[in-house]
This record gives C-alpha cells, structure tokens and sequence, in this order.
C-alpha cells in the first residue's frame, strides 16, 4: 500500500478542519455535557467532525472510521480512520488556544498513518509508518526525532486526568505524585493528542495517562514510534488499541524508569 497520497490527503483534510476551529474560537458557543460535568462538546467538535468524514469518505469510500462524537462506517473493513475532530474541547470552550485536529489510519493495531494540526501554532506534526514523521510550519518541514535525556531528574513529562476522576481511585494522583518527585518538571496541556505530538518532537521526554479514548492516542502513537520513541499499554505491555487505553510514551530511554514508577504506584492505589 502506497501511503504517501493517503498521507497527503489526510493532511490536506485536517487543515481545514484546522481552519474551521481556528476560526470559531472565541465565537459564540454551544456547549453540551457527554458522560460526566466535565466532559464537554460544542458546536464546532461537530462541524469539524462532520467536515472530516465527509471528506474521508470521498476520498477513501473502502475505509472505516470511528470518530469521538459518534461517528461510525464500514466497522468491518481492515483499515480504520480514527478521528479527534477537536482534541482540547475545554480548553477551546473556555477561550484557551491549546487544542488540534487528530488523525490516524490503522491497520487492526498497526498504525499506518498519523497526522496532529495544531491551528493556533499552524504545526502539522505527520507521519506513515516506515516513512518516518515531520513536523511542518511557517518555517518549513523538520524531521521529528524523541529527545536524548536518559534520567528522569532532567526529564519533563506531561499527563492529563480522566473524566470520571470526581468518582474513581484510577484518578492519576498517585502516579502524579510520584512522579513529581524524581523529575524536572510536570505539564497538563489538556490535549493528550498533543502531548504525543510533542513527546515525538522532542519537546516533552515522556507521557502518560489513563482512560484515554482510542482517537486520542492513535495517530501519537505513529509519530511517538516513527520518531523513535516508544509507546506501551500503563503496565509495560505492548501497545494495543482499544475503546480505553491507559499508556505510556517516551524517548525509549526513560521508559523502563517510568515504568517503575507506574508500577509502585498502582501497588499505592490497590
């Protein structure tokens, strides 16, 4: 399979769902409540969404897609587009210009293509397996390559929280405690899309996070491993996409640390 026009076009797709999120920032919103207070939608998560799989389906009748606010087609076809219209709702809800269109092909649990389009920055972070990742802006295309930092203590990590955490003891505390005593420093940028993005760029040196939905995470993992880093399940195992993922990503060099911890402190939580 020839993934360079997919690529292509699935970027071309998401800049303009760019576009539109761009756009409608600051503008008159629609908010809606999904599974619990904090979990939000807005008018424009559905315009970008609807916008996304319309075009997908033109241009790739034969694939499948499923898409964070409902979307869903051709469920038995082996290839599947995975689609985060807008990743970053409550931060783009409340005025925040943290946010990104995401954009992943997979092959079962193979990823096969992987875009991130951060609108407010107009970074375009893709990549194909086997083809390597870029990062693309104003400036021009660099190739996205993980960081070189082999200890924690020099490491900046970045998680998030899951919806339900008002509810349940899987609520990252206790990892982020731990954490926030062997590294450099901790951020909550509130897109996980993005925090893959940068894992793949360099910027960050690892990840992790709990219940995350598998368009979250998906195209991240192809630019997280296409830049040479690594990505698992929370536990250590080999990555393996499902409708709730909690995971790990790194530059490969802190993994194994980052799993020590992961480990002692779920021992904390049990």
């Amino acid at each position: 399979m020839d993934l360079k026009p997919i690529l292509t076009t699935a970027v071309e797709i998401a800049r303009e769902a760019g576009a539109l999120l761009r756009d409608g920032l600051g503008q008159g919103l629609s908010i809606q409540q999904k599974g619990t207070a904090v979990d939000w939608v807005t008018q424009f998560d559905e315009q970008a969404e609807s916008l996304i799989v319309s075009r997908l389906q033109t241009a790739f009748p034969d694939h499948g897609l499923v898409a964070e606010e409902g979307s869903r087609a051709n469920g038995d076809s082996p290839l599947t587009w995975y689609i985060d219209p807008l990743d970053g709702t409550n931060n783009f809800a409340h005025g925040l210009p943290v946010f990104c269109v995401s954009l992943a092909l997979f092959e079962g649990n193979k990823p096969l293509v992987g875009i991130i389009y951060d609108p407010m920055r107009d970074e375009c972070f893709s990549g194909a397996s086997g083809l390597g990742a870029t990062l693309t802006t104003t400036s021009g295309t660099t190739p996205l390559q993980v960081s070189q930092a082999t200890e924690l203590v020099h490491s900046l990590l970045a998680t998030g929280f899951p919806y339900d955490r008002h509810t349940t003891k899987i609520d990252n505390i206790e990892p982020l405690t731990r954490f926030l005593k062997e590294v450099q420093g901790i951020r909550r940028a509130g897109s996980a899309a993005l925090d893959m993005a940068y894992v793949a760029a360099g910027r960050l040196d690892g990840y992790w996070e709990f219940k995350l939905k598998s368009w979250d995470i998906a195209a991240g993992v192809l630019l997280v491993q296409e830049a040479g880093g690594q990505v698992t399940l929370i536990d250590g195992s080999p990555f393996a996409l499902s409708s709730s993922v909690s995971l790990a990503a790194s530059n490969g060099r802190i993994h194994p640390k980052m799993m020590q911890i992961l480990a002692s402190a779920r021992q904390g939580i049990v």
